[in-house]
């Protein structure tokens, strides 16, 4: 009997955690229909409040194959970012952003130290001895935040009920990313959608050095 009654309880405290959460789905396409991958969906409640989490949890942006890895990395403002480098050479890791500016001198392996990005907006990476490595870390001033996956949708879980103004960034839209704001309620909890379609800019790529190339210097 008791056993009964303890699932029961349980169940129940799961219904009710439920209905005090929201959960937005976002999807992005661009103007022929297609999926947008690495579009950054984040989601700022009209009434000022979010749940901050105490601590933010490290991020990483690896450097494989001469690449950053993942190219589109979303972190929340106050979070520490570190770059190893599993290439074999080394590389040297800089950002002139307004967000973030730093640079990692030339290494291999991973910097003993990470980067904190301390500022929200857009930081957009490099590296001086390969041109063609174009990373971007885009800091969120709110916690909920998800990344478009290669179906082009994001999920937002765990919300709080409430009204939030939502907007879409990507390296390539052609709009601001202000554009892009709309209003979902989430106020009674449960699942929401939202979607946009967006018109993206052709990507500039830097021709990559021939394999081999700059190896037995660095």
């Amino acid at each position: 009997m008791r056993a009964v009654l303890l699932y029961a309880t349980l169940a129940l405290a799961v219904g009710v955690v439920r209905a005090q959460t929201a959960e937005i789905t976002a999807s992005v396409t661009d103007d022929q229909g297609r999926p947008v991958e690495d579009a950054v969906v984040v989601a700022v409640p009209i009434d000022g409040r979010a749940r901050v989490p105490p601590r933010a949890r490290e991020g990483i942006v690896d450097q494989v194959d001469q690449e950053f890895v993942p190219k589109v990395t979303a972190v929340l403002v106050g979070t520490p970012v570190r770059f190893p480098n599993h290439d074999n050479v080394r590389h040297q890791v800089y950002s002139f952003s307004p967000a973030k500016r730093f640079e990692l001198p030339l290494y291999a392996g991973s910097p003993a130290e990470p980067v904190v990005f301390d500022k929200p907006g857009v930081v957009v990476l490099g590296c001086n001895i390969h041109d063609w490595m174009i990373g971007y870390v885009y800091v969120s001033e709110s916690p909920y935040f998800a990344k478009t996956g290669k179906d082009g949708k994001a999920l937002l879980a765990d919300l709080p009920p409430r009204a939030y103004t939502l907007r879409v960034w990507h390296p390539q839209q052609d709009a601001g990313e202000d554009t892009t704001r709309k209003t979902v309620d989430a106020a009674r909890g449960g699942p929401a959608a939202v979607a946009w379609t967006l018109k993206l800019k052709r990507e500039a790529k830097v021709r990559r050095a021939p394999i081999g190339e700059g190896r037995t210097r660095y």
